[in-house]
């Protein structure tokens, strides 16, 4: 399966050839086909067209020309969109226009050392023996609560939340580090017997530190995900459970049904991605790279692959207080595919709007997408 990042790569070469000025029909039909071969080239495509448009013909190359002026056609060997362009990778293309112009930045002057003043440093003041005494009391409670875990059989749960288009990283007690996605929550329980963590909404990632004695367990919606050293993801829908194992190997277990029968265990290496729900457990293993894809939203993106509209807006619902509405089944079950910033639901939007049959309404915090 080509990546994401090939087909922008291939994108930005496409546009870049264009740009350059020696364009025939031949390239324009060579292009058409390869637009029409995948959705995902299309929107790659119409994305950079976007930011190429947006940045005046990446204004960048033409650093020390007058606002508004941009660098002749051919005069360039590459272009960067960063950081990460628009949501992707930033590709480096070289033209088949010749060697660089080099254009030299006027009316800056050097800087005189001996000119400059610097302004007095503030001595900070002397904290009293009482502030000594806060610090040590604070310190001493501090790990009494770090370490109590140890040496107790139960302690007092402790909870992590995060709201609506944030994120969190944290380190537990016992040296696990969890990251809480947007709108977020999870309740965590450590003693020196198990390690319990309820995911009780949202979606988190894990590292859990190796300790064979006690294992690293997170439960959601009737579900275990048992580790014991290792890195994985818990989502938790209404729909039932997503698990995506990146590192080492978890076991995922199900509560009894109302038949008071119990799925069987399932063993998730690298690479696998589970779903579960009252019903049954599905596991797909793939490469450890396609697993990752699931977990873009740390880098700030969403990933989609030939997904219906339907999906991708839902996702975007997920990290925005900006909602887009579906407005009927027709737009609801186009196929879309491509890197986007789920921070950025007007990007996401636009791009909509150029590369399909779609009419967009906007009331406020809502945005409708309509057929046309």
């Amino acid at each position: 399966m080509i990546s994401s990042r090939q087909i922008e790569r291939t994108a930005a070469a496409w546009l870049a050839s264009r740009d350059a000025g020696r364009w025939s029909e031949r390239d324009q039909a060579e292009l058409e086909a390869w637009l029409a071969a995948s959705t995902a080239h299309r929107v790659a495509f119409v994305r950079l067209e976007e930011a190429w448009r947006q940045a005046d013909r990446l204004k960048a190359l033409g650093a020390g020309l007058p606002r508004g002026v941009v660098p002749p056609r051919g005069q360039w060997t590459g272009y960067q969109l960063g950081p990460r362009g628009m949501d992707m990778e930033s590709p480096a293309v070289r033209s088949q226009a010749g060697p660089p112009t080099e254009i030299p930045a006027p009316g800056l002057t050097p800087i005189d050392a001996a000119k400059l003043i610097f302004a007095p440093r503030q001595r900070a003041a002397k904290p009293r023996r009482i502030g000594f005494a806060v610090a040590a009391v604070t310190l001493l409670l501090t790990g009494s609560l770090a370490l109590g875990w140890r040496y107790y059989p139960t302690v007092q749960p402790v909870s992590y939340s995060t709201a609506m288009g944030d994120m969190e990283s944290m380190s537990l007690a016992d040296g696990s580090q969890a990251e809480l996605s947007s709108d977020s929550r999870i309740l965590v329980a450590l003693s020196r017997r198990e390690r319990q963590v309820e995911l009780q909404q949202g979606e988190a990632y894990f590292h859990a530190a190796k300790d064979p004695g006690r294992p690293f367990v997170v439960s959601a919606g009737g579900h275990r995900v048992v580790a014991v050293g290792t890195r994985f993801s818990v989502r938790r829908d209404r729909g039932g459970l997503r698990v995506v194992v990146t590192e080492g190997l978890v076991r995922l277990e199900s509560d009894p049904g109302p038949d008071g029968r119990r799925q069987p265990s399932t063993l998730l290496p690298a690479g696998s991605v589970a779903l579960a729900n009252d019903a049954r457990i599905l596991v797909r293993s793939g490469t450890l790279q396609e697993a990752e894809q699931y977990l873009s939203w740390r880098d700030g993106f969403l990933t989609f692959h030939d997904t219906s509209l339907a999906a991708a807006a839902a996702e975007f619902n997920r990290y925005n207080m900006r909602k887009i509405v579906i407005a009927d089944g027709e737009v609801g079950a186009m196929r879309i595919g491509g890197n986007f910033r789920w921070s950025n639901t007007e990007v996401f939007v636009r791009l909509l709007e150029q590369g399909f049959p779609i009419r967009v309404e906007r009331d406020g915090d809502v945005i409708v997408l309509h057929s046309r």
